[in-house]
């Protein structure tokens, strides 16, 4: 069973706990500090409870039996009594429709006590549908370390900044970028804003000048094939994403990390089969981010390793959107690194050279000469990406221009989201034919020299 998370306030509150056990302790020692009335009713009681009561105005402690009128004058009840007492007691609280708890019962409870994270205003609670306490409060410990012990200043803070922005700036969208870029700030600087920010931050928004302020654009390199090799600041742009324009070669895994409110747009850029036309996804960014709206472009590798990112960041530009990259592991050196091939290798290779297999620069004859006669004088490696359908062209012109037929080539196929690929090893002689013998899958890259033939990967 699945619970919905529910923050609800209930300060002021009546809270019955029936049990003074050890039990009972705990969950008392976990409601007090949220201004619960809270009666403990039980026919002993625990030191722990009793210290409590002494110390909290809001814990009272009646040392007998139960009975029906306790449970009618409480809004919720903690049934930690013993088994058969815990039983009746959610028989009497279904029946009068007052939520309760029991403890290690889970099917008589009509809520669930999470792993609570609480620093200041701020609380997280974190549960396992009862399966596995123990589970819920070590996620509760991991992401407690994350949190900073200024949390509590930072919130109070930005509880005055939202104010001051209501008050302040009257446009709605640049009231939000205002809140969005100080709390950004004060969360990646651990700190608040000194006056000098403040009001720096403030100024920048109430410029009266009639244009828009725009949140701006980030193309986000999403790495290759599994969504765990993207980086964590590609992560936290698309957590923070009003919509997102994402291709093919990505991991649709990384969506389930944006705002549940952000419009998701399928562009699906792949060779042979492209959804939308790389000008239509230009205006398509424009037009998005002119609507006031922070915009993540989610592209497969790297965005400027043949990846039309620069087009992309220059058609947002011409418009005056503020645009940045978050760079991505590109296919052209971690998808051999996944298959045991460095890209550079002492002794075999000093360097590398990434390749498109297709090129619209429609060169002069005499051009592409030249650039095949200098791939074939260097002993480094080559990476050669969309090249499958030109394998025959790459490898052919390389060993007319100079390329010895026996250099060891791979071709690498990795587009798998569990991270795992197909690898095909020959020469410049027979790779093109042992790839259209399996019919080899698309899309892949093409590794051209020495280090081709290593295999480090177990």
């Amino acid at each position: 069973m699945s619970y919905f998370p529910f923050f609800r306030e209930i300060e002021g509150e009546k809270c019955l706990v029936i049990g003074g056990g050890k039990v009972a302790a705990r969950k008392i020692s976990r409601l007090k500090e949220f201004g619960v009335k809270i009666k403990v009713v039980a026919p002993s009681i625990v030191s722990d409870i009793e210290a409590m009561a002494q110390a909290c105005d809001n814990i009272s402690v009646e040392r007998r039996i139960i009975t029906p009128q306790d449970i009618e004058n409480a809004d919720f009840v903690i049934a930690a009594a013993g088994e058969e007492a815990d039983k009746e007691a959610a028989r009497l609280c279904k029946e009068r429709s007052i939520p309760v708890n029991v403890v290690d019962n889970q099917e008589l409870c009509d809520f669930i006590f999470p792993s609570i994270i609480r620093k200041g205003d701020m609380v997280a609670g974190f549960v396992t549908g009862g399966k596995s306490p123990h589970v819920a409060a070590k996620i509760r410990r991991d992401c407690e370390m994350n949190i900073s012990d200024n949390i509590e200043d930072i919130l109070d803070y930005l509880a005055r900044i939202r104010k001051l922005a209501k008050d302040r700036i009257s446009d709605e969208r640049k009231r939000a970028a205002y809140i969005r870029e100080v709390s950004e700030f004060c969360m990646k600087a651990d700190r608040v804003c000194s006056n000098k920010e403040e009001n720096a931050f403030l100024q920048k928004y109430l410029d009266n000048r009639s244009e828009t302020v725009l949140p701006g654009a980030a193309l986000v390199g999403a790495g290759c094939g599994s969504y765990e090799l993207i980086t964590i600041k590609g992560l936290n742009e698309i957590r923070r994403a009003e919509v997102i324009v994402y291709d093919d070669l990505i991991d649709e895994h990384l969506l389930e990390f944006a705002p549940e409110s952000c419009e998701l747009i399928y562009a699906g850029k792949r060779s042979g089969r492209h959804s939308k036309a790389q000008e239509e996804i230009n205006e398509l960014l424009v037009e998005k981010a002119l609507e006031g709206r922070y915009i993540v472009r989610l592209k497969g590798g790297d965005p400027y390793v043949f990846g039309r990112g620069g087009e992309e960041a220059l058609a947002l530009k011409a418009h005056g959107i503020p645009v940045h990259e978050v760079p991505g592991v590109t296919s052209g050196i971690g998808l051999c690194g996944m298959a045991g091939i460095p890209v550079t290798h002492r002794g075999a290779s000093r360097g590398f050279h990434v390749i498109t297999g297709h090129t619209a620069d429609n060169l002069p004859p005499e051009i592409e000469e030249i650039r095949w006669k200098s791939y074939a004088k260097l002993d480094e490696t080559f990476v050669f990406l969309m090249g499958l359908k030109s394998i025959d062209m790459i490898t052919e012109k390389l060993m007319r221009y100079g390329k010895l037929s026996d250099t060891p080539v791979a071709v690498i196929h990795g587009e798998n989201t569990d991270g795992t690929y197909v690898k095909l090893v020959g020469t410049l002689s027979d790779i093109a034919e042992k790839v259209k013998e399996v019919d080899f899958p698309s899309p892949a890259i093409i590794v051209v020299g020495e280090v081709a033939s290593l295999e480090l990967t177990d």
